[in-house]
């Protein structure tokens, strides 16, 4: 799928997380430890880690960053909004800083905002770390507005991106399904299948499928 199709106008944990998130490689330095701890899952360090940081130097954007994205993984939303709004006021364009907002509004179920931070995301950053993840979201914001051909060529980039995702795979699955391109849902849910035999919404959704092709 071309990069440009669509508002053209664990897995992203990686050994190169500092590099592909834009992160220094001050492996010594006190956002290194917090972005470490982040990485193996310890978000309340990160945090706490992070909070030192700011204290110190309010200025620190990487801070901002980590501490958002501990703070997200925490489900502590209102939290992280307050870092990430601090974040883009030292940075208007930091494109980590809108993907976080973005991704704040879409788990408080604020559509409309989300949408936009994304779309800024992809036009700032189409090759970003988390351009997978960016499309991921934007996929399941159409499916919750009823926009399934929309969240079909999100979720179709999610995947181009990441294909080895059977969830994401299921949900491209769904949208598909419920735009009404059933052979296409078929063949969507049997890759999901593929990659997770034992995945219970791809069965499901693959034998609701087969069967509304059935009837036609």
């Amino acid at each position: 799928m071309k990069k440009g199709l669509f508002f053209c106008g664990g897995l992203f944990l990686v050994l190169f997380f500092p590099l592909r998130y834009g992160f220094a490689q001050n492996q010594g330095g006190v956002e290194a430890d917090a972005l470490a701890a982040y990485k193996n899952g310890n978000y309340e360090s990160a945090v706490a880690i992070c909070k030192n940081e700011l204290a110190q130097n309010p200025g620190n954007l990487d801070s901002h960053v980590v501490i958002s994205w501990s703070l997200i993984s925490l489900g502590r939303y209102e939290e992280a909004l307050n870092y990430a709004r601090q974040g883009r006021l030292l940075s208007r364009y930091d494109s980590r800083i809108i993907e976080i907002l973005g991704e704040i509004g879409y788990y408080q179920g604020r559509n409309t905002d989300s949408l936009e931070y994304f779309q800024e995301y992809v036009n700032l950053a189409p090759e970003g770390g988390r351009i997978d993840l960016v499309y991921y979201f934007i996929g399941e914001i159409y499916i919750r507005l009823g926009r399934f051909r929309h969240a079909d060529i999100a979720l179709s980039t999610a995947v181009h991106y990441v294909p080895g995702n059977a969830r994401w795979w299921t949900r491209l699955a769904y949208a598909r399904e419920n735009a009404g391109e059933l052979q296409e849902a078929v063949r969507a849910y049997e890759q999901a299948l593929s990659l997770n035999a034992q995945y219970a919404d791809a069965r499901r959704g693959l034998e609701r499928t087969r069967q509304a092709m059935a009837i036609r």
